[in-house]
């Protein structure tokens, strides 16, 4: 195992991906954060912080269970809506890794299913390649190209991220 990110540089990358979000959004009265379970509703809640931290300003922030919306996988419970209408809200999706861009794909399903919005962004903490579907980062922390048989971890535990070589998809 390799540290790609450690506890400091993780943190020094979320406030870049956080000032580049605010610089983003002429005004952050319709943007909404979208994390997407577990890992990414982790890092939407930080960012969520520093968001208040460095504009005072309150932005929702909503965990996302894809787990209905995928197609890759059986799914697991019914789709249902979010807490509050996407009608005309800017959605950031936060992930941990982006690969395939399956996850992503769920995630906007999710998200359509709660109304029409504005605009929607994607923020990942790794971008590892390998994409399947045409989804690309508007907010990226770090580009990590791998091979097929290495796996990136955000742990939360150590709030680090890792590149495992040993690993399987």
């Amino acid at each position: 195992m390799k540290t790609i990110l450690d506890s400091e540089q993780l943190h020094r990358t979320l406030k870049r991906i956080t000032h580049e979000i605010i610089e983003a959004f002429p005004s952050l009265e319709d943007v909404v954060l979208c994390g997407i379970l577990s890992k990414g509703a982790i890092l939407a809640k930080e960012i969520q912080t520093l968001i208040h931290t460095f504009s005072n300003q309150h932005v929702p922030c909503l965990n996302l269970d894809i787990k209905p919306y995928r197609d890759d996988e059986k799914k697991e419970g019914l789709p249902k809506q979010l807490d509050i209408s996407t009608t005309n809200k800017s959605i950031v999706i936060v992930d941990d890794v982006l690969f395939t861009g399956r996850s992503v794909r769920a995630a906007i399903d999710g998200i359509m299913l709660s109304g029409r919005p504005k605009n929607i962004k994607l923020a990942v903490l790794v971008d590892r390649g390998h994409r399947e579907l045409p989804i690309r980062p508007d907010f990226i922390g770090k580009n990590i190209p791998t091979s097929m048989h290495e796996k990136v971890v955000f742990r939360k535990d150590t709030f680090d991220v890792i590149l495992d070589e040993h690993e399987t998809r």
